[in-house]
Order: structure tokens, then C-alpha cells, then sequence
């Protein structure tokens, strides 16, 4: 018997993947060969790209909650500050600010989440073989007793870590480099002028201190120092030494409770997919920890993919999985490459460079030009994916306004709910993560949205679909009102201000997939192949076919 899906790691990206699935009711298969959820706190934080996936499997509130907001980031040399970048300016997105969330909150988030869809995750599982045959792929797992079992699956998902199994398996070689200087990070309580919602750079000719506030009240100490060949987690006393060193002066650590000595890769897999199997994560990317790029970029991963898998799996055209590579690895090579500038500047040694680098970090603070540039990117937040091959212009999409931008972040716009949702912003309304049909304009387009709902019915996939009736400013007609005869079908909400498409109500159609992206866009001819583009099959329909 073959099943649908394996996800082979029960990490945050794993996870994510299986909540997606399960979310958009498909049901998958979770294993993983540790004994339980992780407890090391290794990545810290959450930006807004990965905090609004979080969000839409519905995992986000109890992160929110444990999580210490971080205002800025300062940059310090010679014990004198020559940057910062306040948090906090980013537009469209309800999670303006990183979060400091210890990876065991959000292990835990998705963990809890998971259950309540009613997954479970195999612990001590391990894949020990995979063979691909055609579409399909056969794995053998080895459980905690040592027995193994053999399975043939659809789809396989390897969100198994940088020294993924599954990757190997499918001969994806790891590309990069490998620093030559080893990490040490500690986390435990300072004594002293330690910020309280800041992250610091300290950028030493011996090297980096970065501190980062905890939400518990602690904070995390990192450090860089030649490799020595020692595997041992550092001690208290070798990483008070280099607080003494490297440190602003006054702050003792105490109390230390975690602690660890890593080596660190900037690597990326050329290829994403091999047939039917799919890396993500750590298993596709390893990154410097400099920005806390690599979880995020493996919960964006995990949600890609899962919806994507999810959407074929109920009748979407299978072309579809053919955007995962080009979408995901763009985005993971621009993630390392930030990351490994950064670190490269940490490490420089040179007083010349040292200087200009000071002097640049000082400019570009001055202007403002670090939260404009290095912000957006950091935050991983509007991704361009108009060259994927799941993006479309149909017929009639030149009546589309061009700030509804094909294969980009749709934009948000206030709204005044009139029937069938309470949302009072468009990107508030797509929180839920489903499959959206947008159409805009005069009773022309409400004709469309009712089209739209009733095509979608038909299928059996209103669970995972809407329809947004958007209606210009000034259209103040009675049609779509609750109760309003058959606009009453549809969602349906209207515009409270100028500026997203044009007031004489010429309509307009967009299909905004679960991710936030613009999809399509079309005008009234390009109705019918806009419906297309979304899934056609009730949940359970592929598997009894």
C-alpha cells in the first residue's frame, strides 16, 4: 500500500510541514529518531516572515506569549556604538518586531498544535534507506526496538538536519564552506548593564560578543575564537573571560544553564527536489547564526512545501511542485549570503578595514539606511517570486492595479466588513492560510465572486477556500449586505479608503495562494482559468481514487 506523505524530522521545519498538511486536510506521517520534542535552546529568534507561517498553521499565540519583542539591534567597536537599527517599522504585518522565543517555545508551539489536528509524531524512527522507483519512494524506518519496516510513499519531506540522510540518499551534494572559527554560546543570568530588549554587537580585533536578552530575564552570551579542536561545551570561567575581554566592562555571568561549542557552515544544496523527495530546512541550507536566519528560513520551508504538497494532493495541477526549488532556494542562498557577510564583518582584523567598516556602520545608521535595507531582508517578509513558474497573468489582468504585484506579498489595505467576516484589513483576513480568490469592483465583480463561491463548492474544497468580494470606497449599493439575496454567498467587505484599485469600480480578479502571494490576476475573461489554478478535490478524494 502506498501512503501520501513522509516527513522525515520533527524539528521546527518538519513540524510546520506536517501542521500545513493537516491543516489543509491532508492527512502525512511525522517521524523522527530523537526520543521527544528537542530541549536545547539553539536558535532564539522569530522574524515576521516565519512569525506569520507560524500564524497561519495556528501555532503563533503561545510563542507570542513566552516571547520577549525586541526593540533594536546596536553594533558597538572599541567600546563605542557605531550603529543601530530599531525595530519595530515594518509595514503589512502584524508581527512588527522580532521575537526572542527560545527554539523549544517554538518546538513546543507546533508540537501542541499538531495534536489539536490530530497528528502524532513517531520518536524514535529513524530512516535507515530511501530508494526512489518512478513517482514513488520507498523508505525503511527503523524503530527504538530495532525492528524495520518498509513503506512506499508519494511524497517524502527531509527535514532531517545538516547531516540529512535523506539528502544523501538522493545523491544532493552540500555546498559551501566551513568557517574556520568555532562558536561558543552560554545562556544565564548577567549582573550588570545588560540590555533588557536589545541585541549587541561587540566587535573586537579578538573577535564578536553578541548579547541577547532572554525572556525569562537572562541572556544568551555568543563569542567566536580560533578552532582548537575541542568538542567540550565551554565553561563558566572560559566565557566569563571573554565577556571580561570583549564586553563593555561591569557584567558578571551567573548561574548558567545552558551552554555550547559548535562549528558553523554557510552551505546550500543545488538542487531542493530529486523526483518525489523534497529537503528543507537545515537539510537544504546551514547558515551562520549572525541574523537568526536559519529556523526562520526552515519554518518558510516547512509552510511552502506543505501547502504545495497539500494543494496537489486535492486536485491542483502537480506542475505546481515544480515552483518549490525556484521559490524556496532563492530565498535560502540571499539568507546565507546575509548571514555570511555579516559574520565576515565580525571577523575582520585588518585596522584599516575595522575603520571603514566603522565608518560605513555610522553613516548608514545615521541615515537610516540599515532599517531600510537590512531590515526587509532580515525579516524575509515580501520574497519575489515573480519569475516562478506558478505565477500567472491571465486574460484581462491589465485591469489588475500595478500595485497588486504578480508573484509578490499581496498589499494590505483597511477594510469595513459587510458580510460573512469581521476582518478590518485585507491581510488580516488572510491570516486563515487558505486558497483566496480576491475580486474587486462593482456589482460586476460580486456577479464573479458568486461564480466563484458556487465553482468552488462544487468541488468540495469551500474547507480550505474563500472568496473576498472587495467593493471600491464609494460603492455604497445595498447588494452584499447579510442577507442580500445571492451576494450574501460570499464574503464580501469594503474598501475604507482610496488607493487599491480604481474607484470607478472596473472589477478585477487575483488569486492570493495560502502563502500571502499574488498567484494570478485577471480580469472577467480570465475567470474561469483563475478557478483553475486552485484545488478541485474534496479532502480524501485522491486517496479513494
Amino acid at each position: 500500500m502506498t501512503e501520501d506523505i513522509l516527513i522525515v524530522g520533527a524539528g521546527p521545519t518538519g513540524l510546520t510541514a506536517a501542521c500545513t498538511l493537516l491543516g489543509l486536510g491532508v492527512p502525512c506521517r511525522i517521524v523522527d529518531r530523537r526520543d521527544g520534542p528537542g530541549g536545547a535552546p539553539k536558535a532564539l529568534v522569530l522574524w515576521s516572515g516565519a512569525l506569520e507561517c507560524l500564524s497561519r498553521v495556528g501555532a503563533v499565540g503561545p510563542i507570542v506569549e513566552a516571547a520577549l519583542p525586541l526593540a533594536r539591534a546596536t553594533y558597538w567597536s572599541r567600546k563605542k556604538q557605531v550603529g543601530g537599527m530599531r525595530f519595530g517599522g515594518l509595514d503589512g504585518t502584524a508581527f512588527r518586531h522580532p521575537l526572542c522565543a527560545p527554539q523549544p517555545v517554538t518546538e513546543a508551539a507546533l508540537y501542541e498544535r499538531l495534536h489539536a489536528l490530530g497528528g502524532e509524531v513517531e520518536w524514535e524512527t529513524e530512516a535507515v534507506g530511501l530508494t526512489v522507483a518512478g513517482d514513488k519512494v520507498t523508505v525503511a524506518l527503523r524503530t527504538v526496538q530495532g525492528r524495520v519496516e518498509r513503506g512506499t510513499y508519494r511524497y517524502v519531506i527531509g527535514a532531517d538536519g545538516t547531516h540529512s540522510r535523506v539528502r544523501d540518499a538522493v545523491s544532493i551534494p552540500f555546498e559551501g564552506h566551513t568557517y574556520d572559527r568555532v562558536f561558543l554560546l552560554g545562556d544565564g543570568r548577567l549582573e550588570g548593564p545588560a540590555p533588557e530588549d536589545e541585541a549587541q554587537y561587540h566587535i573586537t580585533p579578538e573577535g564578536v560578543l553578541v548579547l541577547v536578552p532572554l525572556p525569562d530575564g537572562g541572556h544568551r552570551v555568543f563569542f567566536d575564537i580560533a578552532a582548537d579542536g575541542n568538542t567540550r561545551p565551554p565553561s563558566d570561567e572560559e566565557l566569563q573571560a571573554l565577556l571580561d575581554e570583549r564586553g563593555p566592562g561591569g557584567l558578571r555571568l551567573r548561574e548558567t544553564w545552558w551552554s555550547n561549542r559548535f562549528q558553523v557552515h554557510a552551505k546550500v544544496a543545488p538542487a531542493f527536489r530529486a523526483g518525489p523527495v523534497f529537503i528543507a530546512g537545515d537539510a537544504a541550507h546551514a547558515h551562520s547564526p549572525a541574523g537568526g536566519q536559519g529556523l526562520n528560513t526552515g519554518v518558510q520551508d516547512g509552510y511552502d512545501i506543505g501547502w504545495k504538497l497539500a494543494s496537489v494532493l486535492r486536485g491542483a495541477a502537480p506542475e505546481l511542485l515544480d515552483s518549490y526549488e525556484p521559490e524556496r532556494r532563492p530565498a535560502s542562498v540571499q539568507a546565507v549570503r546575509n548571514a555570511d557577510q555579516q559574520t565576515r564583518m565580525w571577523l575582520l582584523r585588518n585596522p584599516m578595514a575595522r575603520a571603514m567598516r566603522d565608518a560605513t556602520m555610522q553613516s548608514f545608521s545615521r541615515r537610516g539606511l540599515l532599517e531600510k535595507q537590512m531590515l526587509p531582508q532580515l525579516a524575509q517578509l515580501d520574497l519575489d517570486h515573480s519569475a516562478s513558474p506558478a505565477v500567472a497573468d491571465l486574460p484581462g489582468a491589465a485591469a489588475v492595479p500595478r500595485g497588486v504585484k504578480l508573484g509578490r506579498r499581496v498589499p494590505d489595505t483597511a477594510l469595513i466588513p459587510l458580510n460573512g467576516t469581521k476582518a478590518d484589513s485585507l491581510h488580516q483576513y488572510l491570516t486563515a492560510g487558505r486558497h483566496t480568490v480576491l475580486a474587486y469592483g462593482d456589482q460586476a465583480a460580486g456577479d464573479m465572486a458568486v461564480r466563484a463561491v458556487a465553482a468552488l463548492r462544487g468541488r468540495g474544497v469551500d474547507d480550505i477556500t474563500d472568496v473576498l468580494w472587495v467593493r471600491p470606497a464609494g460603492d455604497s449599493s445595498g447588494a452584499g449586505r447579510a442577507g442580500g439575496a445571492a451576494y450574501a454567498r460570499c464574503d464580501t467587505a469594503r474598501v475604507s479608503g482610496p488607493g487599491f484599485g480604481k474607484e470607478d469600480g472596473t472589477p478585477w480578479l487575483a488569486y492570493v495562494r495560502p502563502d500571502g502571494t499574488v498567484g494570478a490576476r485577471a480580469g472577467i475573461p480570465g475567470v474561469l482559468e483563475l478557478l483553475d489554478r486552485l484545488p478541485s478535490q474534496r479532502a480524501g478524494a485522491a486517496e479513494a481514487a
